[in-house]
């Protein structure tokens, strides 16, 4: 059976990202699995300074950096147990039937691509978010994992967490967005939320048309769906658009054919993420 993960690091959007993935997991009706993992940290790098501050003075120093290693570790692996053991109560009063934790070690990329043969979704944390849209560099942990696997990712911000009261899909009339919206309507995940697809551009009678297709596939697979053309540049508009919406949840793909395509997941770009002040599900 596949699993929902939710990667946890004790830092301020902790408690969003298991209440995301536990509302999640009851959606998908799959296990939620709790990964928290232990990094390694580099040892300062000492050069030989042992004839300019007395005979065997770097080795006592990295005798000493050795011992504070391995009391950082029995802390932090203290710390780990702790975390994981409050999320797995946090997820169980949410309702969750099955949460398991684990503590690894390691890079979290190494790890989160471990597990992906049995993730269904990963849920991770948003720790910044720019102001404007030249501030475009993002946790490279997310990005890493955006870049790299292939089954969804959901973004979740630091804000308390409120169950989702729509879906907002960012919309481009290109393949992979017109796939998003056929994703969306298979997946058990979304059912039941109203749908507004949502399109940045001319008034075009092109654009009129695609986002008239996607409301019909949407309609036919059971969602109450509706559409927005906005006039106007993605960054500019959309999250605006979607802020407006109230608790809402922003989908789109990871890739596109238009300035999306560099907004997501560009070699500099990452705007949408960083802009977004609502969870962001991406899919692939």
């Amino acid at each position: 059976m596949k699993k929902v993960y939710a990667c946890i690091d004790g830092l301020a959007s902790t408690a969003c990202v298991i209440d995301w993935a536990a509302w999640s997991a009851k959606q998908l009706a799959l296990p939620l699995d709790l990964l928290h993992v232990l990094e390694r940290t580099d040892r300062p790098q000492f050069a030989d300074f042992s004839g300019a501050i007395g005979m065997g003075a770097q080795e006592m120093l990295l005798a000493e950096l050795s011992v504070l290693d391995v009391q950082r570790a029995k802390v932090a692996l203290q710390a780990g147990k702790r975390m994981l053991d409050d999320a797995q109560a946090r997820a169980t009063a949410a309702g969750v039937a099955s949460v398991e934790g684990r503590l690894r070690h390691g890079e979290l990329l190494d790890n989160v691509l471990e597990v992906e043969p049995d993730a269904r979704l990963f849920v991770l944390g948003q720790h910044y978010r720019a102001s404007d849209a030249s501030k475009i560099h993002f946790d490279h942990h997310v990005e890493g994992v955006i870049r790299s696997v292939k089954c969804p990712v959901l973004v979740a911000t630091g804000a308390p967490f409120a169950p989702p009261t729509r879906v907002v899909i960012a919309f481009d009339g290109s393949p992979t967005s017109r796939t998003t919206v056929e994703t969306v309507a298979r997946s058990p995940m979304l059912k039941g939320l109203p749908v507004i697809v949502a399109m940045a551009g001319t008034d075009a009678a092109q654009a009129h048309q695609q986002l008239e297709e996607a409301r019909l596939a949407l309609t036919a697979a059971g969602f109450e769906a509706s559409v927005a053309l906005l006039p106007g540049e993605p960054e500019d508009v959309l999250p605006a658009f979607v802020k407006a919406q109230g608790a809402s949840l922003l989908v789109m793909g990871a890739y596109g054919h238009s300035r999306i395509r560099q907004w997501i997941v560009g070699s500099t770009t990452t705007t949408l993420l960083r802009l977004s002040e609502v969870p962001v599900l991406i899919l692939r």
